[in-house]
Order: C-alpha cells, then sequence, then structure tokens
C-alpha cells in the first residue's frame, strides 16, 4: 500500500496492490475496507503526522477506524513536545492497534503516558540501520575526493531546524585548531517545505557559507543520496556532527546512521542522543553553540586514539540496531498480533479514548 502525496502516483512495484491519495481522506476508508476483504493477516503502519493528510495526519484515524484487520502502528513521531492534536492520535492508535511500536526509550515514556491501560502493547525497537563494515575513513576517501582532509559530516534532508548554521559558524575555529579539517553537507532541501521557505534558507545559508573565513573548508552536496552513496560518505567521515535544534526528539535516523559508520559523534543533547550516546559514544553539546562545537570537534580530530574509541564503542552499540534484527523483530511482533486476531480492536470500536495528557500545548507541529 503506497501514500501518494498531491501529484505523485507510482510507479509502483508489483507488491503494492493499492495506493492512497494523501489528501482525499474518503481514500482511506476506501483501502481500509479492501484490505479487510483481500486476506491479509495484520496491517503494518508508519505514523508520522507529517506524512499522512488532514491536520497533524488525522486521516490515519479514518483509516484505523474502518479497518478490522489487526494493525502494528510504527510512531515515527513521539516527542516530549507533542501538540493537542498530535497526542491525541497517538492514543487512539494505541488504542486500537495490536501492537505500538516506538524506536528509544524516551519516545517509549512518552507513550505510556499517552496510552495509559494500553501500555502493555508498546514494544521498543531500534531504528534500522545498514550493516556496514568498520573500516578507517582514510581506505574510503581516495573514492570521495577526501584525501588528505580531516572530514566533518552533516547529512539528510536539509531544513531550518537541522542546525547546520551552527557547524558553519564554528568551522573558522575548528580550522584554525586543526588545519586540514573539512566540513561536508549532503542532502537535498526537504521536499514538504514550501517553496518560498526552501529558496529563503538555501539563500540565507549560501550566503552564511560565503562570509565565513572558512569557505574553502565547506562543501555542499545539495541532491539526496541513496543507500549505498551515504555508506561511502559514512566511512569516509572522520566526526559526524548532528546539530538539529529540536530537542525534544525521540528519534533520529542520523544518529543511529553515525553509530552504523562506527563514528565518533558530536550531537545536540536531545533525548535520543542523550539516550544512544552515552558511556563515551559520543559528545553532546547544546543547540545553536558553534564555540562548543569547535571545542569538540578539535579536541576529537587532533586525537585519534579518542577519536577511534568513540567510534568503536558507537559501532559495537548499534549492532541491535542492523536491519536484519530489526526486521526479525518486526516479523515476531507480527505474528504476535496476527495471532491474537481482533481482540483489541472489538474493544475500541465505537469508543473514544480520553483526552490524554499533553506534554506541551505547541499550536504548530515540529517538523521530521
Amino acid at each position: 500500500m503506497a501514500l501518494n502525496p498531491p501529484g505523485e502516483h507510482g510507479p509502483y512495484a508489483a507488491e503494492v496492490r493499492h495506493q492512497i491519495r494523501r489528501d482525499v481522506q474518503e481514500n482511506y476508508r476506501f483501502v481500509a475496507r479492501q484490505l479487510n476483504t483481500n486476506g491479509v493477516r495484520a496491517v503494518s503502519i508508519q505514523y508520522d503526522p507529517d506524512i499522512w493528510g488532514g491536520k497533524q495526519g488525522a486521516y490515519i484515524l479514518d483509516f484505523v477506524r474502518d479497518l478490522t484487520v489487526p494493525f502494528v502502528v510504527t510512531l515515527h513521531r513521539a516527542d516530549r513536545d507533542l501538540t493537542a492534536e498530535q497526542a491525541a492520535i497517538i492514543a487512539e492508535l494505541a488504542d486500537r492497534a495490536g501492537a505500538v511500536v516506538v524506536m528509544s526509550r524516551a519516545a517509549q515514556a512518552v507513550v505510556s503516558e499517552l496510552a495509559g491501560a494500553n501500555r502493555s502493547r508498546i514494544d521498543l525497537i531500534h531504528y534500522g540501520i545498514p550493516d556496514l563494515p568498520l573500516v578507517n575513513s582514510a581506505t574510503a576517501k581516495p573514492r570521495m575526493g577526501m584525501q588528505g582532509k580531516s572530514v566533518i559530516l552533516t547529512f539528510g534532508l536539509m531544513e531550518p531546524e537541522k542546525g547546520i548554521e551552527s557547524v558553519v559558524q564554528a568551522m573558522p575555529a575548528i580550522v584554525l585548531g586543526h588545519p586540514s579539517a573539512h566540513y561536508v553537507i549532503v542532502g537535498a532541501p526537504r521536499p514538504d517545505l514550501g517553496d518560498s521557505d526552501r529558496e529563503a534558507h538555501e539563500r540565507e545559508f549560501a550566503s552564511l557559507v560565503a562570509g565565513s573565513a572558512a569557505s574553502k573548508h565547506i562543501e555542499r552536496v545539495p541532491r539526496y543520496v541513496g543507500r549505498t552513496e551515504l555508506a561511502k560518505w559514512l566511512q569516509a567521515a572522520d566526526l559526524i556532527v548532528v546539530p538539529s535544534t529540536r530537542m525534544q526528539r525521540t528519534v533520529s535516523g542520523m544518529v543511529a546512521f553515525a553509530m552504523a559508520g562506527g563514528k565518533a559523534i558530536v550531537a545536540t543533547h536531545t533525548p535520543y542522543s542523550t539516550e544512544q550516546l552515552a558511556e563515551g559514544c559520543g559528545r553532546l553539546v547544546a543547540p545553536d553553540a558553534p564555540e562548543e562545537i569547535a571545542v569538540a570537534a578539535i579536541e576529537i580530530l587532533e586525537n585519534e586514539d579518542l577519536r577511534t574509541e568513540m567510534g568503536r564503542k558507537a559501532y559495537e552499540r548499534s549492532r541491535p540496531m542492523v536491519w536484519w534484527k530489526v526486521a526479525a523483530e518486526y516479523r515476531r511482533i507480527f505474528e504476535r498480533v496476527a495471532d491474537a486476531g481482533q481482540a483489541p480492536l472489538a474493544r475500541s470500536v465505537g469508543r473514544t479514548p480520553a483526552h490524554p495528557r499533553v506534554f506541551s500545548q505547541t499550536s504548530e507541529p515540529l517538523v521530521a
């Protein structure tokens, strides 16, 4: 089943039997009724309010209310500053689902508050990562044109909350302390940003780089890179910086993938990075703090033993997160929910959950 943004409709592989037009509410009910009758034993739903239609992704509730097949919902957004609408949606999903999957202990705590009596259905499965070999960055740099450089890497979809400006501001001090430092930003602008917002951010960032005393040490790769190319960048990096300014996030694909590469990591102290980078797996800094980033980066780049040990610890900590292990965990849950049948759904049909405890009353959601 595919969920299509406006103007997109595939093509998809043969396995995709149904498509939902994201902003057409009736499509959700129609596809749910189709799944009820075609022999599906369980449905896997990935919930992020920025992906589903309706306010805060509320159309997902139209889908699950008409679905009689047991389902598992994976929450990609279970932050500590959920809006009232997001919290209410998660509470109802938890009430109706056969299982709710979260990707960190911090997210588990948030969802436990919302799920109430249904918290026994919450499962923790890590954010999935590629099973990369642990390699010395010097062996991977030539194929990326980075030989002779100490590569600092940030990657992923670009947006204002990415926080890359603070790293650019830190680069003059980093280069002064470690002259071979070279900052590479890999990733296209986030596609769901409005055209004017996206263009304004790109202009402001380009101006910031051009005005930097370290501009020759900053490189932008402004496009989407696939899994294979991203793996090459991870292996070529000496240090990965995750400077996000979204301080309540309970999951970060960038932190998880950085750990997969076995690299030293500097990250802002979100709940997820604090959880994953404990016990010497990385350095935590405040948001919008170029001075702290510079100090941490110089320390790590100047000390090969520290850098190697930090990367090794992050790599070892990430082993339960590799895709094949995550897939095995999901299979176990799917089988459990399918075997249990519709018991959770039968208790919930026609019942609206009590208003959940809300961690913040912010009027707008954060963008993933």
